[in-house]
């Protein structure tokens, strides 16, 4: 559809692009517009890799192996903003709060794990609205997570 200009000449047109010609190029689904599961493991993948280096949360991961824990943040990450619901099928409800009680988690713990968080998001090349709506959410989410002094 041209997009007309004061001169009679279109400034631009809006052609459909994606597999199909009459599917729209625009999505409302935050998952599927930040690039879908491969933009999710990359996100946590990133982000454990400063995990395991770092000598105040590594301990709070139990398993010798990592997987696990990244499988859950990656699954939980790509159902809440809009994925497949995989997370809520085989965990059930978040309950993020009671699921990290066990663990003490300091300002300095948030602290560190939203640095890791950065480092990772920062790697996403997200256009700035997904990526300050991402984040917003994630600096939201660690600052509740804190449960010690």
């Amino acid at each position: 559809m041209p997009i007309p200009s004061r001169f009679g000449e279109p400034l631009a047109k809006l052609t459909p692009v994606g597999p199909k010609f009459d599917q729209p190029a625009y999505t409302d689904n935050f998952y599927e517009a930040v690039g879908g599961h491969e933009t999710f493991v990359k996100l946590v993948d990133v982000f454990y890799e400063g995990v395991a280096a770092d000598e105040l949360l590594r301990p709070m991961y139990p398993e010798e192996d990592l997987e696990p824990a990244k499988e859950r943040l990656r699954m939980f990450l790509e159902q809440y903003w809009g994925g497949p619901k995989t997370y809520g099928e085989t965990r059930g409800h978040p309950r993020l709060r009671m699921r990290h009680m066990p663990f003490q988690v300091t300002p300095e713990a948030r602290d560190r794990w939203l640095k890791h968080m950065r480092d990772a998001v920062d790697t996403l090349e997200l256009s700035p609205l997904h990526e300050s709506t991402l984040w917003d959410y994630l600096e939201r989410a660690a600052h509740s997570m804190v449960n010690s002094a």
